[in-house]
């Protein structure tokens, strides 16, 4: 399946870029990419997947070719959970299906949980459908502070955007990504940076940190209580190599992706049978 377009869909602070493979006349599933990734993320998967679907890759606000988020407002997670809403009414879709990697898949299942009759199937790429960080409650104040310190600084710099050469920035891109290879780098780069006479500068917003200084963890009875709410077929794939093994790979503690798995078998079968719940917690290699 080829790439059909590429769009820009207007917001308030500019716009939201997606790409769009295949016939809108079919069912929509929208993609959404991990923290500091982009709509290319999905360029290697949708191909194989069945062509019988809409398959609409978007850059969050902040990332990729979408517009920065204007001076002064800060990007929190409800604003890119919004942003969803933004694209399906653009598209106007009213049920959709979402696929969601890592912090993308969070995003998806928040939204399917606050709007549960709009979303057909939950596709979670290794990502929780709400972020249960029980252990993080008590830093949630830290991380908020952070995130306001680090806004106002950026937002205060007169620096010029750094320019690297591209294998500099391929290089720094694998170093903290140990798990990408070389031609996936070069693949988010392609839209995470922009030539200029010198070289490339990235064009994801400074003002995005750390994930967690915007992420809204939950509490075990938040999860149970949220969880409820959804009425999509989800699917909850665990890379080996993935978030848990490798960007936490120091944490020996398991149990909250053992009760996210837990709660989402049992909830789900309790709303409706187990026709909800499609399949267990599958493991593949990244």
């Amino acid at each position: 399946m080829g790439l059909l377009s590429e769009l820009k869909l207007i917001v308030p602070w500019g716009h939201i870029a997606v790409k769009v493979w295949g016939s809108q006349k079919n069912p929509p599933v929208l993609c959404l990419h991990g923290w500091l990734d982009n709509a290319n993320s999905f360029d290697r998967l949708i191909p194989l997947l069945p062509q019988d679907f809409c398959y609409v890759a978007m850059d969050f606000g902040g990332h990729g070719l979408s517009s920065h988020y204007n001076p002064g407002l800060p990007y929190c997670f409800q604003n890119f959970v919004s942003e969803v809403l933004r694209v399906a009414a653009a598209f106007k879709w009213t049920r959709f299906s979402l696929m969601g990697h890592s912090f993308g898949g969070t995003v998806s299942g928040t939204f399917a949980c606050m709007f549960p009759e709009m979303v057909d199937k939950l596709i979670l790429l290794d990502a929780a459908p709400l972020l249960l960080e029980s252990n993080e409650i008590e830093n949630i104040l830290t991380y908020r502070r952070r995130s306001i310190e680090h806004m106002l600084k950026v937002e205060a710099s007169q620096k010029s955007p750094r320019v690297f050469s591209p294998e500099e920035l391929l290089q720094g891109l694998l170093s903290r990504n140990s798990h990408l290879t070389k031609d996936c780098g070069e693949l988010l780069l392609q839209r995470g940076a922009t030539k200029v006479t010198e070289g490339l500068v990235v064009n994801r917003d400074k003002r995005l940190s750390l994930p967690e200084n915007i992420f809204d963890f939950m509490s075990k009875d938040q999860f149970v209580h949220s969880t409820r709410r959804l009425q999509a077929s989800v699917v909850m794939i665990k890379a080996l190599q993935g978030y848990f093994d490798v960007r936490r790979e120091n944490d020996n503690i398991k149990q909250p992706l053992l009760f996210m798995v837990d709660t989402l078998r049992s909830t789900l079968k309790e709303v409706s049978g187990s026709s909800m719940w499609k399949s267990q917690a599958i493991t593949t290699s990244t």
